[in-house]
């Protein structure tokens, strides 16, 4: 799920607010933000952060478990649905940009 927010000047330290963690890839070498649900390292919400000028765009999704890789790439995650649009509503919140019951409707791309 991809959503917008306007730039709130420092957005690693806002997505901390909500409880992410930088996370760097150590295969890629992507940088993204997650936050565990339990003492495991899955399951975890993930989230990658774009920054332009005005805005920052989230893209969220809930990673079930470990990626495999090989012949066939197998990746379970959730990318839209209730519990994601839950937990994409809880960062507007945190971010305060909009009541939490609009936000759908008014930032989702």
């Amino acid at each position: 799920m991809t959503f917008r927010f306007p730039h709130p000047g420092n957005a690693t330290v806002a997505i901390q607010r909500c409880g992410y963690a930088r996370f760097v890839d150590p295969r890629t070498g992507d940088e993204s933000f997650t936050r565990r649900l339990g003492t495991g390292f899955y399951p975890r919400w993930h989230l990658y952060a774009k920054e332009t000028a005005n805005d920052l765009i989230l893209n969220l999704h809930l990673d079930q478990k470990k990626p495999s890789y090989g012949v066939g790439h197998a990746h379970s995650g959730e990318y839209e649905g209730q519990t994601v649009e839950d937990e994409a509503r809880r960062i507007a919140a945190q971010f305060h940009s909009l009541p939490p019951r609009r936000f759908a409707e008014s930032l989702l791309l």
